[in-house]
């Protein structure tokens, strides 16, 4: 490269820098009130029981349920070799969860809801006014504690002996879905027609190392009744949406786990999300709330059925949860999803099954990748091997026209034609390779396989290897180096330095592409430095192999051989054996078309003014 050239590069990186440093940052907003809303949001929710109601204070509050409005609290625990639930008497409610084979990113086990962070309630519509039942005491002839393989509990509040509410609760042998059937016994002269409200409410705790990349994640997803799937905006700011339409699922979702609520018969009516961010609270992700209303003509006729899902968020297990519900792992734009979810998720899940190193497997996809994509990359090096044995002849017409680029065109698309040699033939093979490389750059933040899964010295394969601390943030790069990130760049250097070697100069274009492969990598080094080390470990050993394979093909391919060819070619087109392509014809009338327009100017500007 020149000094121009090298000028032009520093240009673009300092303009980059100056746009981070110089741009205005937004005021944060000020939410006074709303953090008052968000930790009582009703007043059933923020009314504890830390003292007994008297008979009186009861009978106001709860009506006919003034009974079970005192009592005392029992959990009982129940687990499986995936989750271990804990319910409470009171409410006969879920009260925590531990999922049993994961861990927070400082190691301590991964609770995904307790009694501190998450809050449901379930109001029923009483004659008397709404009635919390979440704060009532239930009955239970469960025992304290089980392991064992399907349990099914059941809570019970029973006004009369023919009156009652009963929850039940289903824990599967191994999985993360607890069933839930809630049923009303004999109320109906106490119980309205009105629908029941259940909201839930989740201050999300952190279960990853980076805060900021967590709430970007962090969102509320949901399955409308008419399969239409959506959720809330994601980044590190309030969202709130109030839908109309019926709602079949909603999800409160972090980055690699999910906490669901799902309608097995009639969905949810008028539902209310939100996310709701505390910049000052470093402990909370975002706090997620949704307020649903459940069908009761379903519960009064004993098709209350739902079904509560906590777990992973792992598109292998998500499929057979609820319709759509695997659209909470999130596979890329729709060009680019298929390529994801019939492709690489199969492919990934199927090495998973003989190679428990992760960072090995990234090596066998790479391979298993290239050599699919031979074919492709073999079709690219004889294209730029033509050009290569064109390029005198090029440069030949490029002095005799001088710098009439029209021209130049027009007779190097001629010498193209003669010769049997199509200008794209190069480029759509590397094109044809390009979803392949977007596809992973939307997966492998969101496989959850890589969480926590150690390679070399990186200790997580789903987040950045902070190789390089900084003890300050620099704009664009963050305050940590990624050496994971330093070798993509390097090796994608490598293979810039290695293609230009093989490739013609162009020359008089307007942009000087060599100079510009190399500037494409240094950028993406700040826009990657942050990415999963999985990510970056991928595009490393990919360009690795591309290297090396192209040096592989480039012993099978012999220009003297490739001259031969396009010699032969033209002798057939001068012949007139050789038919033009629909391109090809295209491309010549344009350019003819072009020249025509410009000479007409011409002789329009040379002509005498009346």
């Amino acid at each position: 490269m020149d000094r121009n050239q090298i000028i032009g590069i520093v240009l673009i990186l300092g303009m980059l820098l100056g746009y981070q440093l110089l741009m205005p940052k937004p005021a944060p907003e000020k939410k006074p009130e709303q953090e008052k809303v968000t930790s009582s949001p009703t007043p059933e929710a923020a009314t504890k029981a830390e003292q007994p109601l008297d008979s009186a204070a009861s009978r106001m509050m709860y009506g006919d349920f003034a009974a079970a409005a005192t009592g005392q609290s029992r959990d009982i625990i129940v687990e499986n070799p995936d989750i271990r639930v804990t319910f409470s008497t009171q409410g006969g409610r879920v009260k925590e969860v531990l999922l049993k084979n994961y861990k927070t990113y400082d190691q301590k086990p991964l609770v995904l809801i307790n009694e501190q962070s998450s809050e449901m309630v379930m109001e029923l519509p009483t004659n008397r006014g709404k009635v919390n039942i979440e704060k009532l005491f239930f009955e239970t002839t469960a025992p304290a504690q089980s392991s064992a393989s399907g349990q099914t509990i059941t809570f019970k509040l029973a006004l009369s002996p023919t009156q009652s509410v009963e929850q039940t609760y289903t824990i599967p042998a191994q999985g993360y879905v607890v069933d839930y059937d809630l049923k009303l016994n004999g109320l109906d002269n106490l119980v309205t027609n009105n629908d029941i409200r259940f909201l839930w409410q989740d201050k999300m705790r952190q279960f990853e190392n980076d805060l900021a990349e967590n709430r970007k994640s962090a969102t509320i997803n949901y399955l409308s009744a008419d399969e239409n799937f959506d959720g809330l905006a994601e980044g590190a700011a309030d969202h709130e949406a109030t839908l109309e339409e019926p709602v079949k699922w909603f999800t409160i979702k972090h980055k690699y786990f999910l906490a669901g609520f799902i309608s097995e018969n009639s969905p949810f009516k008028k539902a209310v999300f939100k996310t709701l961010v505390n910049e000052a609270d470093s402990s909370t992700v975002k706090t997620a709330i949704a307020d649903v209303l459940i069908p009761i003509a379903d519960v009064k006729r004993g098709k209350g059925n739902y079904r509560f899902y906590f777990g992973p968020n792992d598109y292998q297990l998500l499929d057979e949860v609820a319709p759509e519900f695997d659209r909470n792992v999130y596979l890329g734009y729709a060009l680019l999803k298929p390529v994801n979810k019939y492709f690489f998720v199969p492919v990934f899940s199927f090495l998973e099954r003989f190679i428990s190193n992760y960072g090995l497997l990234i090596i066998a996809l790479v391979v298993f990748v290239k050599l699919l994509l031979t074919p492709l990359t073999y079709r690219s090096y004889v294209s730029m091997a033509k050009m290569r044995v064109l390029g005198p002849e090029v440069n030949a017409i490029r002095e005799k026209v001088g710098d009439d680029m029209a021209k130049q065109q027009q007779e190097t698309m001629k010498l193209y034609q003669q010769v049997g040699v199509s200008p794209l033939s190069g480029c759509i093979p590397v094109l044809a390779t390009m979803p392949v490389l977007m596809a992973l750059f939307f997966l492998f933040p969101n496989l959850i396989e890589l969480r926590q899964k150690e390679f070399l010295w990186s200790s997580d394969l789903s987040t950045y290897d902070s190789f390089i601390k900084f003890p300050f943030t620099i704009p664009f790069l963050g305050s940590h180096l990624s050496l994971f990130t330093i070798f993509m760049t390097a090796s994608s250097l490598a293979y810039a330095y290695y293609n230009n070697q093989m490739t013609p100069t162009q020359q008089n274009s307007p942009i000087n592409m060599k100079a510009m492969s190399y500037v494409f990598p240094l950028m993406f080094m700040f826009v990657l430095n942050s990415f999963p080390a999985g990510l970056t470990f991928y595009y490393f050993v990919s360009n690795v192999v591309t290297i090396a394979q192209q040096l592989l093909i480039r012993k099978f391919v012999d220009e003297d051989k490739i001259k031969a060819v396009l010699e032969e070619n033209r002798k057939k087109f001068a012949k007139g054996d050789v038919k033009k392509s629909k391109f090809q014809d295209l491309l010549q009338r344009s350019l003819q078309q072009a020249e025509e327009a410009k000479k007409q100017a011409e002789d329009a500007k040379k002509r005498p003014k009346k």
